[in-house]
């Protein structure tokens, strides 16, 4: 517990800080994550879709491969938004503007700092995924009433996201080290859990892969939320997220301090 004892309500201001700077450059926040979803919606769901001639069966339903690539783009949101912002952001924030520097002259410990990077991750998360989502419910490809969990899922899946991200931020020299964690994991995640094709046209061996990555987990269950599915999956996600949240929260911080403490 001497890992999580000095984070308080105080990490909330850290939170605030970056909701501001968020606010103020709004605009260039807004816009790719409202357009990404339409240009993939309109290059892979409409112009690969169409040489896609049969349904995908997923969770008992036929889904047209634009309905079922559309919660895919929701579940890209959340990992990229939390990842980026508590990786490059996090690191340029700690290493060049002296931003951890400054906040630790206040009444913020260094574990409120690190606690409220992460908070603020899973909300670029949910910002991200909650645009997304409202751009695919538009359109049809998400069905009420479990789109509305979508959103507690984009916050709960930016929370995972955000502690990997800081894990990685506590262990590289510089800012160009990250490609390594970008190019061998999140890049793989990206084409390989379940958001472009569904897991069960991969070998057994590729599936068990799949299912050991966080995003199979936030893509299943954007999906089964999507279109009402509540089978196992949802329950599989929920324990594997709280799991892999909890080890990566932990590990960030304690890297984390001994990084910046000197």
């Amino acid at each position: 517990m001497t890992l999580l004892s000095n984070i308080s309500w105080r990490s909330i201001a850290l939170w605030k800080r970056n909701r501001d700077v968020f606010l103020f450059t709004w605009k260039t926040n807004f816009l790719p994550p409202f357009l990404e979803p339409i240009l993939y919606l309109v290059a892979m769901g409409l112009g690969f879709g169409a040489l896609i001639q049969a349904d995908i069966e997923y969770g008992g339903r036929s889904l047209e491969y634009i309905k079922f690539l559309a919660p895919g783009l929701v579940a890209i949101s959340i990992m990229y938004g939390a990842f980026f912002e508590c990786s490059y952001g996090s690191f340029v924030r700690m290493y060049y503007q002296k931003t951890f520097d400054a906040v630790l002259a206040t009444p913020l410990s260094l574990e409120d700092i690190i606690a409220g990077e992460i908070l603020w991750g899973a909300t670029k998360s949910f910002i991200n995924a909650t645009i997304v989502l409202a751009v695919v419910a538009v359109v049809g490809f998400s069905e009420m009433p479990g789109l509305l969990l979508i959103p507690v899922v984009a916050f709960a899946g930016g929370l995972m996201f955000a502690s990997l991200a800081m894990l990685f931020t506590s262990l590289v020299p510089n800012l160009d080290s990250f490609n390594y964690p970008f190019f061998l994991f999140i890049t793989p995640m990206f084409l390989f859990s379940g958001t472009f094709f569904p897991l069960s046209v991969l070998p057994g061996w590729g599936q068990q892969l799949a299912m050991a990555l966080p995003l199979t987990h936030i893509s299943n269950m954007a999906r089964d939320l999507s279109y009402n599915i509540w089978d196992a999956d949802m329950i599989i996600g929920t324990a594997y997220i709280a799991l892999f949240t909890a080890i990566t929260f932990l590990g960030s911080v304690y890297l984390m301090k001994k990084r910046l403490v000197k």
